[in-house]
């Protein structure tokens, strides 16, 4: 199925609170097995979110993660690379940012920048792009191997609604900040991102991708929420035993 055929939005059976709810808890029990993974240091998680521009990956990142002891979490923004960057092989900058045993780093944004945006740009041939979708599914499996856990999430939105909540960032003044005159641009190129999206998740699918109808912030939320606890249910921490060599008094 490609993109343009999965649902941007929940069904008809899904209620509002009760979503709201469910993803309440989730995020309470996350919190909860956080804990027990740093303390346990045997293992991690890695959360990577892509999207279309306001497809909403700041909010879930949010909500999702909000009860998580920030002492155990860490969010990493990739952008346009660096010169620094730029001299390195396209993973050199998103490898030192995985995270240690004990520890859940959330990507927004992430290493499919570097195959999504030089695509839709023509910026290399597709040869040189189709080596990278060899590297990304080689590096996922190396972090997966290694017990650093890897979930995947894209957030679907519609056409409509991010002309919604971008026409929102220049119209409210607590989000005038997260306005950018790109995002139109890269809005003209719907279709060709979209494109080479659906490529993505057909080559580099070795770690499985979660697509997450995205139009209703609470839907959106109440299923990342499950499938972020169900792998840390999988992953099971530990707190460890007692080490001591000394003797009560």
């Amino acid at each position: 199925m490609e993109l343009k055929d999965h649902p941007t939005g929940p069904e008809s059976k899904f209620d509002e609170d009760k979503c709201r709810e469910k993803a309440k808890q989730n995020a309470e029990k996350i919190g909860e097995l956080q804990v027990r993974l740093y303390a346990e240091e045997k293992q991690s998680l890695l959360v990577v979110f892509q999207g279309m521009d306001a497809a909403g990956k700041d909010g879930a990142i949010k909500k999702v993660f909000i009860d998580v002891n920030p002492m155990g979490c860490h969010v990493v923004c990739f952008k346009k690379p660096t010169p620094k960057e730029y001299a390195h092989d396209f993973l050199w900058r998103v490898h030192q940012h995985t995270p240690p045993y004990g520890m859940i780093h959330v990507f927004n944004r992430s290493h499919y920048e570097d195959i999504v945006v030089p695509t839709v740009l023509n910026i290399y041939d597709k040869k040189f792009i189709n080596k990278r979708f060899d590297q990304i599914n080689d590096f996922e499996s190396m972090l997966e191997e290694n017990d650093t856990h890897v979930l995947k999430f894209f957030l679907h939105v519609s056409k409509d609604q991010q002309k919604e909540r971008l026409e929102e960032r220049m119209n409210v003044r607590s989000k005038y900040w997260k306005h950018k005159d790109a995002d139109w641009e890269v809005r003209d190129r719907w279709d060709d991102y979209l494109d080479i999206y659906d490529k993505v998740f057909k080559k580099c699918d070795k770690v499985p991708w979660h697509i997450i109808p995205s139009d209703k912030n609470w839907y959106k939320e109440m299923l990342v929420s499950e499938i972020v606890l169900k792998k840390l249910e999988e992953m099971d921490p530990q707190y460890p035993d007692l080490i001591t060599n000394m003797k009560p008094t």
